[in-house]
């Protein structure tokens, strides 16, 4: 057995919390089709939360480092599609982004696992592997996070993500790509719109004003 894989399929082991972070990091990154084909569909969610939402502050913690030295203005934008809540940087007080960063964070994760939930049981159907499935995809592609505070290319390395996403809807709900890519795409097609529709509305309102 390697090293921080537990004999339920090689979940993050809160019992060897460093050495199973960097094993689970390194598969999921090197070997996405055999780690989510490995895990557990179901069972206790507190392990898969506790390993995004050490991501999610490594993220916060290295972003409001970069902001507080000047090199960016604002946290590095993660485009996974798992995220449901941007990154939250609270200006003057990067104490207080920090601490407030994985609370939103775990919220994001159970509402977007909500979100693509439904969509598997309306593309793949009934005989889904359930919710813990979903959640579980949703947890380990956080570690995108790990690179997306990065100036410029971290957002691009994140979409990364997508391909994780996607694989791992696949996997444990047993399913094809492209009914995994859809319950994945749509809600990022959604978040896009809305994104774009936000940034034109703020545009004209900007040059209205001139």
């Amino acid at each position: 057995m390697g090293v921080g894989r537990s004999a339920s399929g090689g979940e993050y082991d809160l019992s060897n919390p460093a050495g199973s972070f960097v094993d689970v990091v390194r598969r999921v990154v090197l070997q996405p089709v055999r780690f989510f084909a490995g895990i557990p569909r179901s069972g206790p969610l507190l392990n898969p939360l506790i390993f995004a939402i050490i991501c999610i502050e490594i993220s916060a913690i290295l972003s409001a480092l970069l902001v507080l030295a000047g090199v960016q203005e604002n946290p590095g934008f993660n485009p996974n599609p798992q995220n449901a809540m941007p990154s939250v940087f609270i200006p003057g007080s990067a104490l207080l982004s920090i601490i407030v960063a994985p609370i939103f964070g775990a919220i994001g994760l159970f509402i977007a696992a909500a979100i693509q939930q439904l969509l598997v049981r309306l593309i793949v159907g009934a005989n889904n592997s359930g919710f813990g499935a979903t959640f579980r995809v949703a947890t380990y592609t956080q570690v995108t996070g790990l690179v997306n505070w990065i100036p410029i290319v971290g957002p691009l390395l994140s979409l990364y993500g997508l391909y994780l996403a996607i694989v791992g809807i696949r996997e444990t709900h047993n399913t094809t790509t492209g009914k995994a890519a859809l319950v994945i795409l749509i809600p990022f097609a959604v978040v896009l719109v809305i994104a774009l529709i936000v940034l034109v509305a703020a545009g004209i309102a900007f040059f209205s004003q001139r």
